[in-house]
C-alpha cells in the first residue's frame, strides 16, 4: 500500500526518534527494515508524477499543435551546462531543463539546435554518474532520424525515463524528483512565455485572446501536475533547493485554485477563464521558479 506524503514524512519523523531512542541489534534492524519501506514508498510517488505529468515532449507538441510560433528566446543558454556541474542539485534540475527545451526544438524542426542541447544535456547526465541514458549511441540515433520527428521526441522521453529509472534504483531519490521537477516548469515556462510576450498592439484584446485560447487551455491543464509535483516534492528530504521549490510551487497551486476551474467549467463558464490576465499571477511564480532553476 502506498503512503501519502504526509504520510511518509510523519513516518520519517517518528522513525527518527525511534533510532535516537533505540540502540539494541533488533532494534537497528527493524528501524533499517522501515527506512528501506520508507524508500521503496517514496520510488512509488516518483513513479507516479513519471505516470502523471507530461512528459518532456507532450507540452511543446501541444504548443505546436495550437499553431504558436516558435521562440528561441524561451530556452534555457545550453553555454550554461559547465556552470552546473559542481552541484548535483543544479545538474539535475537543469538536465530536466533541457530535456524540455530538446522536445520544445524537436517539436518546431529545429533538429539541429537540438542535437546542441541533447550534448549540453549528455555533460549533466555524466556528472551526474548517469549511465546509458545520453550516450553516444543516443547522440548517433538522434542524428540518424533528424527527419522523424516522433522517433526524436520518444527518444527524449526514454532517455529521460531511463534517467529517472536508474537514480531512482540507485536511492537518489532527490536527484530523481528534481529532474522531474525541472522538466516541468521549463514546460509551464516556455507555455505562459509564449502568452507574455505575444503581441499586445496588434489585435483587439478579445481577438488576442480567441487566438491565445489553445495556449491557455495548456497552460490551465497543468494545475493536477502541479499537485502532483507538490506531493513528491514534499516527501523528498526538504534541503536546499526543494525547501524553496516546495513553497514556489505552493503558491502555484494557490493560484490556480483561485482560478476555481473546475466550478468555471461545471457552470459553463470556462470562457471567463481563457483571458491571459487570469494566468498574469500563474506567470510570475513560475517565471521565479524557473529563475531559481537556472541561474
Amino acid at each position: 500500500m502506498k503512503l501519502s506524503s504526509f504520510g511518509i514524512l510523519t513516518f520519517i519523523f517518528l522513525l527518527t526518534i525511534g533510532l535516537s531512542s533505540c540502540g539494541s541489534k533488533k532494534g537497528d534492524q527493524a528501524n533499517g527494515d522501515e527506512f528501506k519501506q520508507a524508500e521503496e514508498s517514496l520510488k512509488d510517488e516518483i513513479e507516479d508524477v513519471v505516470y502523471n505529468i507530461p512528459s518532456p515532449s507532450e507540452i511543446p507538441y501541444m504548443l505546436q499543435a495550437t499553431g504558436a510560433e516558435f521562440n528561441q528566446n524561451l530556452l534555457s543558454d545550453r553555454k550554461k551546462a559547465d556552470q552546473y556541474l559542481s552541484r548535483n542539485d543544479k545538474a539535475a534540475l537543469n538536465l530536466g531543463v533541457y530535456a524540455a527545451d530538446i522536445g520544445y526544438l524537436v517539436s518546431y524542426d529545429k533538429t539541429q539546435d537540438a542535437i546542441n542541447y541533447m550534448n549540453a544535456a549528455k555533460k549533466l547526465a555524466d556528472n551526474l554518474g548517469i549511465l546509458g541514458s545520453f550516450d553516444a549511441d543516443l547522440l548517433k540515433r538522434f542524428e540518424a532520424n533528424v527527419a522523424k520527428k516522433d522517433s526524436l521526441a520518444n527518444m527524449v522521453n526514454k532517455a529521460i525515463h531511463e534517467t529517472e529509472k536508474y537514480l531512482k534504483n540507485d536511492n537518489r531519490n532527490k536527484p530523481a524528483a528534481l529532474m522531474l521537477t525541472g522538466s516541468f516548469v521549463e514546460g509551464l515556462y516556455i507555455s505562459t512565455g509564449l502568452i507574455k510576450t505575444y503581441p499586445k498592439n496588434l489585435l483587439k484584446e478579445d481577438d488576442r485572446n480567441l487566438i491565445l485560447t489553445p495556449i491557455i487551455r495548456v497552460v490551465l491543464q497543468q494545475k493536477e501536475s502541479v499537485n502532483e509535483l507538490l506531493k513528491m516534492l514534499s516527501a523528498v528530504d526538504q534541503s536546499e533547493p526543494v525547501g524553496g521549490l516546495v513553497a514556489d510551487l505552493t503558491s502555484l497551486q494557490s493560484s490556480y485554485k483561485a482560478l476555481n476551474i473546475e466550478e468555471q467549467i461545471k457552470n459553463n463558464r470556462a470562457d471567463l477563464l481563457l483571458s491571459d490576465k487570469n494566468l498574469t499571477e500563474i506567470t510570475s511564480i513560475v517565471e521565479k521558479i524557473r529563475k531559481s532553476i537556472v541561474e
